[in-house]
């Protein structure tokens, strides 16, 4: 089914395209549920507000999709800034029952949220289609979480100049999935 095939059934109020796209994107918006409100809040009523939100004013917003992306693309940015602005806005109930009762979190500044949880979900995405997964522990801690290398290699068993040979092959095989990842950008626009 094309973007636009999606677009049209969602506007049209198909229920058959309007469960395939709820599907399609259910992954998707339930880790965006999960990184902008930290887990608080029941997703299911996250997704439904973010159906309305788009099906309202004659599915005005769906109408405003252009094809310059994919479609995935697309309702990721409008999933994220719609997500964080039902956060500032405090219209989601928070669900307390699956927080530990004495949680402490600090509340990250909305301002920047959108930018930071489009990032995060990026380099998720890169991860994911990273084929050695030794490769991808190797960068997460060294790269992202600025772990100390003779720490790291102590912990892998290996010698630190062992372990700097597997932080450049990592960043190779990241450099290739990142042009790959590009290159089907390009040919879905």
């Amino acid at each position: 089914m094309t973007d636009k095939e999606i677009i049209d059934g969602l506007i049209a109020r198909d229920n058959d395209i309007t469960r395939y796209f709820l599907e399609k994107y259910n992954p998707l918006f339930s880790k965006l549920v999960l990184l902008v409100f930290e887990r608080t809040v029941d997703k299911n009523e996250c997704i439904n507000e973010l159906y309305l939100y788009l099906m309202e004013n004659d599915a005005e917003k769906l109408r405003s999709f252009q094809g310059a992306s994919t479609l995935g693309t697309w309702i990721k940015k409008v999933a994220v800034r719609f997500f964080v602005r039902l956060k500032q806005g405090s219209k989601i109930v928070e669900d307390k029952t699956n927080n530990p009762p004495d949680n402490k979190k600090i509340e990250q500044p909305v301002k920047g949220m959108e930018s930071e949880i489009m990032a995060k979900m990026d380099v998720d995405n890169l991860f994911s289609l990273m084929q050695n997964k030794r490769y991808e522990m190797v960068v997460k801690h060294l790269v992202i979480d600025d772990a100390e290398p003779v720490e790291l290699a102590k912990e892998m068993g290996i010698k630190v100049s062992n372990l700097y040979n597997i932080k450049k092959r990592a960043l190779d095989q990241m450099a290739e999935v990142m042009i790959k990842e590009r290159r089907c950008y390009e040919l879905a626009r």
